[in-house]
């Protein structure tokens, strides 16, 4: 944590010790959501997804992408303490591009199933299913965006609406995200974050603060096949307990437009969530 704190500080004098951006195509030109970037000047494919760590990099303009959890099942809890079982289908995040340096994104949870087994059953007792909360975000890039340089910065702010009744967290919720992007070499990048949530409990029907930062490394150790290793930790104001978890996931560049991953988020302490997932980006 204290490593990642200096590394944000630093980055206002790295951007500028930095050598001039290139020329490119998309940085001369200008282009909208209603003029969009032709298919043939679209920049390499940079999802949000697999990992906690997202990119700072925005959809090109005029053009739309879908990133996908297909399947994903997490399970929180161990020994004497309640445990929580959750499994999202569909859970979709719609992409539009604007212009040069921003996107709108539309977050979707089509359809999610939620268990919990208090301590000493031996049977799951309680079950929600159906539809979950919308997420409305907005993505704008201020360093980088053409990918012609070697660290990219941008900031993301979001809000939660209570869509999912009992599926749902039952309030609004609110969040920023500050990501960045450092490219070490023309396979790897290093990518990281800082995430402060306004969340929601409804069982205490009170509001707390989240804190999560969050560290990738993303290695493309061949044409179409790569792997991101992650870290990620958080901590808040109701349970004041670090949580931490590492996150393992292939990543299957199947075209230009098209890439497949799967992975597990493995659980470091008690309080973490184990997951697996399946999943997919699509640009159009």
């Amino acid at each position: 944590m204290k490593h990642l704190f200096w590394l944000i500080c630093l980055l206002p004098v790295l951007s500028h010790a930095q050598a001039p951006p290139k020329s490119s195509p998309y940085d001369s030109a200008h282009f909208s959501w209603r003029k969009p970037v032709p298919r043939n000047r679209l920049r390499e494919l940079q999802p949000d997804r697999p990992g906690v760590t997202e990119s700072p990099f925005t959809v090109d303009a005029g053009h739309a992408q879908v990133e996908m959890d297909a399947i994903r099942l997490s399970n929180n809890g161990s020994g004497n303490e309640d445990k929580n079982r959750e499994l999202h289908l569909a859970y979709s995040m719609l992409k539009l591009g604007l212009g040069r340096r921003t996107d709108v994104q539309l977050e979707v949870p089509l359809y999610s199933v939620e268990k919990r087994r208090p301590t000493n059953a031996s049977e799951w007792q309680e079950r929600n299913a159906g539809f979950g909360d919308v997420t409305l975000r907005v993505k704008h890039n201020f360093l980088g965006d053409d990918q012609d340089g070697s660290l990219a910065m941008a900031v993301i702010g979001y809000v939660r609406l209570p869509t999912g009744g009992s599926t749902g967290d039952g309030g609004t919720e609110y969040g920023i995200v500050l990501p960045i992007d450092i490219e070490l070499s023309e396979q790897i990048n290093l990518e990281a974050q800082l995430e402060t949530d306004l969340n929601y409990d409804r069982e205490h029907a009170q509001r707390f603060v989240r804190l999560m930062p969050s560290a990738a490394l993303e290695w493309d150790f061949a044409k179409k096949v790569g792997i991101v290793l992650e870290g990620v930790t958080q901590w808040n104001t109701e349970q004041r307990r670090w949580q931490a978890s590492t996150n393992i996931a292939p990543i299957f560049k199947v075209t230009d437009n098209l890439q497949l991953d799967f992975g597990t988020h493995l659980a470091l302490n008690r309080l973490s969530d184990h997951e697996y997932f399946v999943g997919f980006t699509f640009r159009r």
